[in-house]
């Protein structure tokens, strides 16, 4: 907890000296006491009072006078809070082993599907980006709310050579820097530095965008994926990641509108590897391959930014992790002033102790007088 107005809190000061103020009054009224005759008479006409009835008022009070004082410094908490602005980059692995057949009917079709089910569930104020990679990364879409422009862009997705997840990686995080002035570019440091603004130093302070990467194998080319989630990493950027599949040998069967020879887009001209994906076979038909997913390296790359590393053998579980991630992509930690809080409480413990002082201090009650039957004459 931080205080906006720390300098506030030497009110706190006024607290310890009305205990004292109090037993200076007490010590002088003992310098004036007057002698009675009898104590008793004095016993009995005051009101019979425990001692716990004349401690609780003035504790209660205590509380409520520091309950106040804190309030006025304007306490700050840390919490998880909906970010209003989050942008999520979701990075699709397209490399040819995609055409697994593991998965039904291949992995490229239901991660697709489960993509498309992502979008449309993501509220209308959430921005998500689209970038597949395969030999290299290219950004599909830039983040934005336009969901049918995503759809589409999902529909069009084509296996290419390799797996460059590294390259994924610093791909989302220049996409998230044009959005977000607070995440520097990556340039050409690959040593986790960051050259342009800096980022939030606190630990567990994160950028409300974030990147999510699906993919069924391990980095065969380019940057190397921890390396590069230490760039994320010293931008606050958290990644999830996705290992998708299973270590069965599976036949290589990919349809004729999920292959490309040159592109992700289906001739488009993006650049990309040339030939049939490594490995792959042609629709209909193939040679079993056993995939492994590099599971030590994709949760590195989660531990190191804050993110999460999960994984998903068919459909149904792929479905089901992109359907949890938003309850932690959605949430970032900011400070939330809090001096309401403390500023009601101490209200109500001040009412409350001044209540049960006066209540309990009250005289005894006047006797009710009979009437008089009148006199008959």
């Amino acid at each position: 907890m931080s205080f906006h107005w720390p300098w506030a809190l030497t009110a706190l000061l006024v607290v310890p000296l009305l205990p004292v103020a109090r037993w200076w009054l007490n010590r002088r009224r003992k310098r004036t006491a007057v002698t009675v005759s009898s104590v008793a008479l004095i016993r009995a006409a005051l009101p019979g009072r425990s001692a716990w009835q004349r401690r609780i008022p003035v504790h209660l009070f205590l509380a409520g006078l520091l309950a106040l004082a804190v309030g006025v410094a304007r306490p700050q908490a840390r919490v998880a809070v909906p970010a209003n602005n989050t942008s999520i980059l979701l990075a699709i692995d397209v490399s040819g082993s995609m055409c697994s057949t593991d998965v039904r009917p291949n992995r490229l079709a239901a991660a697709t599907d489960a993509a498309r089910r992502f979008v449309r569930s993501q509220g209308d104020g959430t921005k998500i980006g689209l970038v597949a990679f395969s030999g290299i990364a290219g950004l599909l879409v830039t983040p934005t709310t336009d969901k049918d422009r995503l759809l589409d862009a999902i529909d069009t997705l084509r296996t290419a050579r390799g797996t460059a997840i590294g390259q994924a990686i610093l791909t989302s995080i220049d996409a998230i820097a044009e959005r977000n002035p607070d995440v520097a570019a990556t340039g050409a440091d690959l040593d986790g530095s960051v050259s342009g603004p800096a980022a939030p130093g606190a630990v567990g302070d994160y950028q409300p965008d974030t990147i999510v990467v699906l993919t069924d194998g391990s980095n065969t080319t380019g940057v190397d994926p921890v390396t590069a989630a230490g760039q994320a990493a010293a931008r606050r950027v958290r990644i999830f990641t996705i290992g998708f599949g299973t270590t069965e040998p599976s036949p290589m069967v990919c349809t004729a509108d999920q292959v490309s020879g040159d592109s992700f887009l289906g001739g488009s001209g993006f650049p990309g590897g040339s030939g049939f994906p490594g490995g792959g076979g042609f629709p209909g038909g193939g040679r079993g391959r056993v995939q492994e997913i590099d599971e030590v390296a994709l949760t590195q790359v989660a531990d190191l930014t804050g993110g999460r590393y999960f994984t998903a053998q068919d459909a149904d579980e792929l479905n089901g992790v992109l359907g949890d991630l938003p309850k932690a992509i959605g949430l970032h930690r900011e400070n939330v002033e809090i001096s309401f809080w403390f500023v009601l409480a101490g209200a109500l413990l001040v009412v409350t102790g001044a209540g049960l002082s006066l209540w309990w201090n009250r005289g005894p009650r006047p006797a009710r007088r009979r009437p008089v039957p009148p006199v008959s004459g």
